[in-house]
């Protein structure tokens, strides 16, 4: 079995994002497909409670900010905060996740 990590960025929820969740949900609840427009602000996710979820470790725009890392024993991501504030300043919550 093998394992997969990957980094995401959150930006805090705000007004909008109550908004645009609440009509995520209420699309679900009446089986109807989720607009576009709502799909997009969540980037193709379902809504999460910590905010708006990015993709940092697959997305080409933060790059310089987040690399794999490797090593003789270890293996991940380095997340250089410093550049990660320049190019996301909103992004507040980094969750690193592994999967199997």
């Amino acid at each position: 079995m093998s394992m997969g990590t990957c980094v995401k960025g959150f930006i805090p929820p705000d007004a909008n994002f109550q908004r645009m969740s609440k009509a995520y949900a209420a699309c679900e609840a009446a089986g109807i497909a989720i607009p576009k427009e709502i799909e997009d602000f969540f980037n193709g996710e379902t809504p999460d409670p910590a905010g708006v979820k990015i993709d940092l470790s697959f997305e080409k725009k933060y790059n310089k900010a987040v690399k794999e890392y490797n090593d003789e024993t270890y293996q991940g991501y380095e997340i250089d905060l410093e550049t990660l504030k320049v190019l996301a300043p909103a992004i507040k919550i980094i969750r690193v996740l592994n999967s199997w």
